[in-house]
């Protein structure tokens, strides 16, 4: 299974992600910190986010446009605030990114699990457990093209009702 790190590395023009839970990773020190009210920089000494966000700004450098969507119940849940208040560094690095309010997605077609798709022919599936950890064998590839078409589809579908990141306020 290739890396994040290669896997953005090798795309050629863009990468696009699609995060549909309300709740992810609440074993993330980051996030822990976030809470109790001792993460105020969001880069803070989280070297995983220090080199997503290298990764990031190499990739963007390349030309690689890198696009990240988000389905968010509202109220937003603490995970949902915590990820907003640290979107700011990845839009900085490089991403573009984009909230949509769950209620305005009841008509869209959408995949049961999270996923990243890489210059229109790649897709990423990321299989999480009910308390929003990775699960064991959590990331599957697929260049099947049904998952492909669905995936593309329903990100460009939840992007052009998101709402960009800049303009997004939380609940």
């Amino acid at each position: 299974m290739p890396t994040y790190k290669e896997l953005l590395g090798s795309a050629r023009h863009s990468a696009v992600h699609l995060e549909m839970r309300d709740g992810y990773m609440p074993s993330d020190p980051a996030f822990a910190a976030w809470r109790e009210g001792r993460l105020s920089d969001p880069v803070g000494d989280d070297p995983d986010f220090q080199q997503w966000l290298s990764w990031v700004s190499e990739a963007t450098a390349r030309g690689v446009r890198i696009r990240r969507a988000r389905v968010v119940s509202v109220p937003e849940s603490d995970y949902i605030r915590f990820e907003h208040h640290v979107s700011h560094a990845n839009v900085r690095a490089g991403e573009d990114i984009r909230w949509l309010p769950r209620r305005r997605a009841t008509d869209l077609a959408l995949p049961g699990n999270d996923f990243w798709v890489f210059d229109n022919e790649l897709v990423l599936v990321l299989h999480f457990a009910g308390d929003g950890e990775l699960a064991p064998e959590g990331r599957e590839l697929t260049r099947d093209e049904r998952v492909l078409d669905l995936c593309a589809s329903a990100f460009e579908a939840v992007w052009e009702r998101a709402v960009p990141h800049e303009d997004y306020r939380l609940s």
